[in-house]
């Protein structure tokens, strides 16, 4: 797990009856963008409090940095950026009181680094913090943690309840600086990362279903359609498929494991002698999330009911 910037093993987490995290095995490599993705309740926030030594795992392994996250305090802080939707800090404060209070903290600090921040965001050093915006806080908060440039940046729902305007500010200055520092952030938007990460997550209900490069999960995602020659779907379908869907003579579905068009006919062929029409389309990565989500909770269904088992 030492190769990682971030690796988790099995990592659970459980509420008496509940469990918010299970077994969830996952790593970041060092200098990836990577967002974990999902439903709110999912356990996102569950899972970077874990991460970040908030709250205790029931089972499992967690490491930062090559260290166990159980074991993150003092000077392994440095090292690490955090900022959450819920973002506390002093409301007294002004700005510039509050950027001098965490300074001395971080030795890496780049004066020069923090100079350029302020003024991209704009923000005024002699406002109280509870005088500013959401939006203003937030880039308070960014500018805390990128001045020391940190090796892993952890952002917990960072730009939710944004106005377009801010949230693209924020990001940009992620973008400039990606490269710097290894970033993990958690969003149920997905419009709000898909344009800038390398990585992605998908956790749902405390289970994460996929981790893996983008580029490899929106290679191997394809949307079929065909016209079937039967006149309803056979018992048997092959294993890669969710979601089928038969309406009239068309059947619809999504391929999970597409390595090519001719592989995608030969096996449409074997599960449907008669099929033709076939057509073969790439899925945005909403399609694929809600695909995933769909198929994920018609088998909890399925396994409560007993129906279709």
């Amino acid at each position: 797990m030492n190769d990682a910037v971030i690796a988790t093993k099995a990592l659970t987490r459980r509420y008496r009856s509940h469990t918010a995290l299970n077994e969830v095995t996952f790593r970041v490599p060092a200098g990836a963008v990577y967002a974990l993705v999902g439903p709110n309740g999912a356990g996102k926030t569950t899972l970077i409090q874990v991460l970040m030594n908030l709250l205790p795992a029931t089972s499992g392994e967690a490491q930062i940095l090559g260290e166990p996250s159980s074991a993150l305090r003092g000077a392994a802080l440095s090292r690490i950026g955090y900022v959450s939707e819920s973002q506390e800090m002093p409301d007294a404060m002004t700005v510039k009181a509050y950027l001098d209070f965490v300074r001395p903290f971080y030795p890496a600090w780049d004066a020069a680094l923090e100079q350029q921040l302020l003024a991209e965001f704009g923000l005024p050093l002699d406002r109280k913090l509870k005088q500013l915006s959401r939006g203003m806080r937030m880039k308070v908060a960014f500018v805390s943690v990128l001045s020391y440039r940190p090796e892993l940046l952890v952002l917990d729902e960072p730009f939710s309840g944004l106005d377009p305007l801010v949230r693209e500010e924020l990001i940009q200055g992620l973008l400039d600086r990606i490269g710097e520092t290894t970033l993990f952030l958690s969003s149920h938007d997905l419009g709000e990362i898909e344009g800038f990460a390398s990585h992605v997550g998908y956790l749902e209900q405390g289970s994460l279903m996929f981790s893996e490069e983008l580029t490899t999960l929106s290679g191997r995602f394809r949307q079929l359609q065909f016209r079937s020659g039967l006149a309803e779907l056979p018992p048997s379908l092959p294993g890669s498929w969710l979601g089928v869907e038969q309406s009239g003579p068309f059947v619809k579905s999504t391929e999970t494991a597409f390595t090519g068009a001719a592989e995608a006919q030969a096996l449409v062929s074997r599960f449907f002698p008669e099929a033709t029409e076939l057509t073969i389309e790439p899925m945005s990565l909403r399609s694929i999330f809600l695909a995933t989500a769909k198929s994920q909770r018609e088998q909890r269904v399925k396994a409560q009911t007993g129906v279709g088992l």
